[in-house]
C-alpha cells in the first residue's frame, strides 16, 4: 500500500514526471524518450490500470484522497500529494481534475503482428498531428468496433495527455501501432488481406454506404488531416477511393468526426444488432 506523502516544493524532484505538462514539444519529446505518458482524471488513471498500464507515480490534490482511496491502496508506485496551487506551478495550468498519474508505456507491436490473427477493420491515419483529433478518432474507433490502428510516421502521439484525455481513455483499449515506412508500409495492409479504402474527396470515389455494401472481408481505412487531405502517394496504394456525401454546400468533415461517419457505415453485419452501453 502505497502513503501519500505531502510535497510543498515545486521543484522537488520527485515531481519532474509532471514538469511542463503545457509544453507539447518537449513532453513530444521527453515522454516517449523516456518511456512515460500522463494519466489525467480518475476515470482515465482507472482506464490505464485496468489495460495493464504501470504506474510510476501518482499526484493528488487532498480532495481526491478518498475517491482515489482503493487505488491508492493498490499502488505500488509513490503517491505524491500536493495543494492545487502547487500542481499548477509544476504543470504549467490549473489542474482542474485534481488527479495525474505517470504511467509506462509499453514496446508498440510490429504491425505484421498487430495485423494478424482476428482483425477484420483497422483504420490508419497519415500526418493527422492535432492531438485532440487524434483523440477523438482513438475514441470512436473504441466506440465503434475497430480492430486496430496504425499511424504513419509524422501523426501525434496517442498517449499524449491532452490525446488521453479527449480520447476518455480509448486510447488504452485500440490496440495501435507505427509504420515507419510511409507510404509503402500500406503494402503490409495489402499483404495481409486488407482492401485499403481511402477516404478522399476525388471523382471516381464511391460512397461509404457502397463500400459497406461490399462488406470487404478485411477493410483498412486510410484518412488524412482535414487541410491537405491524404498524400498523393498515399493515394495511389490505395484500392478503393471512399467519399462521404455531403449536402448544403459543405465539401468535407473534420477528420474525427469523418472517421466517425466510416467506422459506423462500416461496421460489420454481427455487430449492428448490439445496443450501445450507455
Amino acid at each position: 500500500m502505497a502513503e501519500p506523502v505531502a510535497v510543498l516544493d515545486p521543484d522537488d524532484p520527485r515531481l519532474a514526471d509532471y514538469t511542463s505538462l503545457t509544453d507539447v514539444e518537449l513532453r513530444r519529446r521527453r515522454e516517449p524518450a523516456e518511456g512515460l505518458f500522463i494519466a489525467e482524471g480518475e476515470k482515465v488513471i482507472r482506464r490505464a490500470l485496468a489495460a495493464g498500464y504501470a504506474m510510476r507515480s501518482m499526484l493528488l490534490s487532498a480532495k481526491w484522497l478518498g475517491p482515489m482511496a482503493d487505488v491508492i491502496a493498490a499502488a505500488d508506485a509513490p503517491v505524491y500529494q500536493v495543494t492545487p496551487a502547487l500542481a499548477e506551478q509544476v504543470t504549467g495550468y490549473h489542474v482542474h481534475r485534481g488527479a495525474l498519474a505517470s504511467m509506462r508505456r509499453e514496446p508498440l507491436p510490429e504491425p505484421s503482428a498487430l495485423l494478424t490473427g482476428g482483425m477484420r477493420r483497422v483504420a490508419v491515419f497519415e500526418d493527422i498531428v492535432d492531438h485532440a483529433n487524434l483523440g477523438a478518432a482513438f475514441r470512436s474507433a473504441a466506440a465503434l468496433g475497430v480492430d486496430a490502428v496504425l499511424l504513419s510516421p509524422r501523426c501525434a502521439d496517442p498517449f499524449y495527455r491532452r490525446s488521453v484525455k479527449v480520447s476518455m481513455g480509448a486510447v488504452f483499449s485500440v490496440p495501435w501501432t507505427r509504420l515507419e515506412s510511409w507510404p509503402g508500409d500500406l503494402e503490409l495492409l495489402r499483404g495481409h488481406g486488407f482492401t485499403v479504402a481511402a477516404l478522399c474527396l476525388a471523382d471516381d470515389a464511391i460512397t461509404v454506404d457502397e463500400l459497406a455494401a461490399r462488406r470487404p472481408e478485411r477493410l483498412a481505412l486510410l484518412l488524412g488531416t482535414e487541410g491537405d487531405g491524404l498524400t498523393p502517394g498515399a493515394l495511389k496504394l490505395a484500392d478503393q477511393r471512399v467519399t462521404i456525401p455531403m449536402a448544403a454546400g459543405v465539401d468535407s468533415l473534420n477528420v474525427a468526426a469523418a472517421s466517425a461517419v466510416a467506422f459506423y457505415a462500416t461496421r460489420p453485419p454481427d455487430s449492428r444488432t448490439r445496443r450501445e452501453d450507455g
